[in-house]
């Protein structure tokens, strides 16, 4: 069985609108290891007992080398075979994330969660904004297939970007075109908490309504064949929870994906 190594970055220097993602590590860790819930997924198996599992803490990131921290903290945990699970912090972490598993893997699969596609060129004069990973990813050839799923806001820059960069979507609207989905290889999983529905997860800066529901999110990754190379669940807001509820998700999620990682 595979060996998951948690990660924190807990960063939120390029989020538009709010600010607050920083503080999300500490609060899913302080759920997942509370009274809430215990540490056994869906198909049986708990953590640290039948899911080999670290946690490493977060990373201490300052805004002169973000970027190279994290490149330098995913390649750690890739050259010992480990799998790295990574909690956000805004979604502009995943671009260095995936460097650094390209960098080892070569271009890669990418299954990405979301009500935005992040695929603008620059958003706000920033070319590494939350808003924009997916451009610098797919502009370096980092990724052979980008699947996104649950986008909702698809405005007519993202749209044209994501034609150029022959990006898959399917959005809420088209959801049914799950049912044909695919992956023949190794696969990223990235998580954007928005992509479910505000109902079920509050604690985002963006919200949009008509999303995913937990358990569609649920059914997705479960649904998932080949092996996982690494995942994050980014974006989480702990400012605008209610109740710790996306909390709990998020804690979910760590639960599952890990299970799904250790065992695929």
């Amino acid at each position: 069985m595979k060996h998951i190594q948690l990660i924190g970055m807990p960063t939120d220097r390029n989020s538009s609108f709010l600010k607050g993602t920083s503080k999300a590590p500490a609060k899913i860790r302080e759920v997942l290891a509370s009274d809430m819930m215990n540490l056994f997924s869906e198909n049986g198996l708990e953590l640290g007992s039948d899911i080999s599992f670290e946690d490493r803490g977060d990373l201490l990131l300052t805004e002169q080398d973000e970027q190279t921290l994290i490149e330098t903290s995913i390649s750690d945990v890739l050259v010992t075979g480990h799998i790295p699970l990574v909690l956000g912090g805004d979604h502009s972490i995943t671009y260095p994330i995936i460097k650094a598993i390209a960098s080892h893997h070569g271009p890669i699969n990418i299954l990405h969660i979301d009500a935005h596609p992040d695929l603008y060129h620059d958003y706000q004069g920033n070319r590494f904004s939350h808003a924009s990973p997916f451009a610098r990813i797919m502009e370096e050839g980092l990724a052979r297939r980008l699947v996104q799923v649950g986008i909702r806001t698809l405005n007519r820059h993202q749209r044209q970007q994501a034609e150029h960069f022959g990006v898959e979507i399917i959005t809420m609207r088209n959801l049914e075109l799950l049912k044909t989905l695919q992956f023949d290889s190794p696969l990223y999983i990235s998580i954007d908490l928005d992509g479910l529905d505000p109902a079920h997860a509050p604690g985002v800066s963006h919200h949009e309504p008509g999303g995913l529901s937990v358990r569609q999110l649920l059914e997705i990754l479960f649904s998932i064949d080949p092996p996982v190379l690494g995942a994050d669940i980014v974006e989480y807001n702990p400012d605008r929870d209610i109740q710790d509820m996306t909390a709990a998700v998020a804690a979910k999620l760590v639960k599952e994906l890990a299970a799904l990682a250790s065992t695929r």
